[in-house]
């Protein structure tokens, strides 16, 4: 992406997480930069870029050197003020001072067990019954996917911002849009959810 349109993809996003953060309760970031071992194989090219009060979920899936990018994150997001959480690791999560832990929605049970160490601890949701099942666990915000349309080979059939703002509505929970969320579509969801990005938040990497 060359140097203007990287700028104007940031402001969007910025205008976007603005939006979000006027019904998101601190501590609670106004959107999320997911970090994937294939498709963000540095996050900390993007998170060095993040706008303070951001949030970052890094998912290691296991790979090697993943303590060493988790301590690398760790001490971005103290230095810039970003949330910090790790998927599914609480260990992990302790062991560099993360604020929490993202659950995959087959861990979010755990949660309970996590309560009390953490600021935050979101969990994932696919389907709307996924969403309501979440809402009954110790998390603080669930990323319901997939919203729009999005290259991740785990990605379902897009729900569109329409069917996420009635989910949103009725959740007792912060919702954060997850699944193809770009610059150029986030402003559709952030009237009434905070957003989740993958590929979406590499308008923020700083150049080599």
């Amino acid at each position: 992406m060359s140097l203007e349109p990287q700028r104007c993809a940031r402001r969007k996003l910025i205008a976007a997480a603005r939006r979000a953060r006027t019904h998101l309760a601190p501590p609670l970031p106004p959107a999320f930069f997911l970090t994937d071992p294939a498709r963000t194989p540095d996050p900390r090219r993007v998170a060095s870029g993040l706008p303070a009060g951001f949030g970052v979920v890094y998912r290691h899936f296991g790979v090697p050197g993943r303590v060493r990018m988790a301590q690398d994150l760790a001490r971005i997001c103290r230095r810039r003020g970003l949330i910090l959480l790790i998927a599914g690791d609480p260990a992990l999560a302790r062991e560099v001072g993360a604020d929490g832990v993202h659950w995959p929605f087959r861990q979010a049970q755990a949660a309970r067990h996590w309560r009390s160490r953490f600021s935050v601890q979101t969990a994932s949701a696919h389907t709307a019954r996924e969403l309501r099942a979440a809402c009954r666990l110790a998390v603080d915000a669930v990323m319901l996917s997939t919203v729009f349309a999005s290259r991740s080979a785990s990605a379902g059939v897009p729900i569109g911002a329409a069917r996420l703002r009635i989910l949103a509505r009725a959740s007792r929970l912060a919702v954060y849009g997850l699944g193809g969320v770009s610059s150029e579509n986030a402003g559709q969801i952030t009237n009434f959810a905070g957003f989740s990005a993958i590929d979406g938040a590499t308008p923020f990497a700083l150049a080599d």
